[in-house]
């Protein structure tokens, strides 16, 4: 299957009817818009039956209308700027009622991704970590949060962890220019996807580490360069990212870590109390 469904809709043009030549026709003009209807209101819009639009993602090769329409969506993630996602949130979120809305989606994603995620990849990833001589974790622009909580929290797990900055290219590059093999570098980027971060990946990758990626899906830029690619949804909810499923998946990434070092868990955070105590890190409540 085509990742692109306007590559696949100029492929099988030739086979098309009137009706369907005019679907192709408004979804290659208007895909941002498209892409979040239902098979009804694109074929009002367009002027053909809601079981044309039907019967025309079959032909493509999709699993029935909503397979193309995910199809759609996984094209357009990468396409839409800011201003183009406001108007897409504008269309399917219900302004009087932001906070369902917006909650509901965040719960659907994690729901997806715990349907889709491949637990053997999750349990190599571990492995893969647990094993590395030094790891080095790099997550830029929005995906910048995701790497400090993983670096934190896997920083008091491990003593060779090493978060890399974004500041400026070749100081992400001078972080990394030990890194070779036996080594593990995590990449970590979501819709529109940052080239620094791909670009990162391929050099950790030509010097033998270890790659693994966490990313959205099958159309991501990681598909093909990461030897282990964990999978969590994040479609765009107006002009930002819901990192709420992709902020699960690390969670749970650091609790297997934990886990599978038992000992060295209990100890660790037996020091840390003492520090955190002496030190006053956390205000103590009256009991």
């Amino acid at each position: 299957m085509e990742r692109d469904i306007l590559a696949l809709i100029n492929k099988e043009s030739h086979k098309f009817s009137k009706g369907q030549r005019m679907i192709c026709k408004y979804i290659s003009e208007n895909y941002d818009k498209a892409a979040f209807m239902t098979a009804g209101k694109l074929g009002e819009t367009v002027g053909v039956s809601e079981s044309t639009v039907v019967r025309f993602a079959s032909e493509l090769g999709y699993d029935g209308y909503p397979g193309m329409r995910r199809a759609m969506q996984e094209m357009i993630r990468n396409r839409l700027t800011a201003v183009q996602r406001i108007e897409v949130a504008k269309q399917q979120i219900d302004s009087g009622n932001l906070l369902d809305a917006v909650l509901s989606t965040d719960m659907e994603k994690l729901r997806l991704t715990l349907e889709e995620i491949n637990k053997e990849d999750f349990d190599r990833a571990v492995s893969e970590i647990l094993k590395a001589n030094t790891v080095y974790i790099v997550g830029m622009r929005s995906s910048t949060a995701l790497a400090n909580f993983m670096g934190f929290y896997l920083n008091l797990l491990m003593d060779n962890v090493r978060l890399l900055h974004d500041t400026s290219v070749s100081e992400v590059y001078e972080q990394v220019f030990r890194i070779h093999e036996g080594d593990v570098f995590i990449g970590i980027s979501y819709p529109r996807y940052s080239s620094r971060t791909i670009k990162a990946m391929q050099f950790a990758k030509s010097a033998g580490a270890t790659v693994i990626g966490i990313t959205d899906g099958e159309s991501s830029p990681f598909v093909g360069l990461a030897d282990v690619n964990l999978f969590a949804k994040s479609d765009m909810v107006s002009f930002l990212d819901s990192l709420v499923a992709p902020m699960s998946l690390i969670n749970a990434l650091i609790v297997a870590i934990g886990i599978r070092r038992p000992e060295n868990l209990s100890e660790t955070f037996n020091h840390l109390e003492g520090i955190w105590s002496e030190y006053d890190v956390y205000e103590k409540l009256d009991e």
